[in-house]
């Protein structure tokens, strides 16, 4: 991967934030957990990635966001959560 993980969530969280759907958030959360299994990265780190993920969506102001990025926001946080809890359920 050519990017920083640091650079790669950053660059993700601004495409959920603007995709057009709720589909479209949902292709690339998975398109990015693919690339991370791909590329053999550690499930710990993945953890970490997606840990860092929901807690930067946290942060977001739904007065400062439109209607269809507060729903992308809304979507990532669930699909991040559920795939945190595989992870965790994988670790045990």
């Amino acid at each position: 991967m050519a990017l920083s993980l640091d650079d790669y969530r950053i660059k993700l969280i601004n495409k959920i934030l603007f995709a057009a759907s709720q589909e479209e958030v949902k292709r690339y959360i998975d398109t990015a957990m693919k690339a991370l299994q791909q590329r053999k990265v550690n499930g710990h780190i993945i953890a970490r990635f997606v840990d860092k993920i929901i807690s930067e969506l946290d942060l977001c102001i739904p007065v400062k966001k439109n209607d269809q990025s507060w729903r992308n926001i809304i979507m990532a946080k669930l699909l991040f959560s559920s795939i945190k809890k595989q992870i965790s359920a994988m670790a045990t």
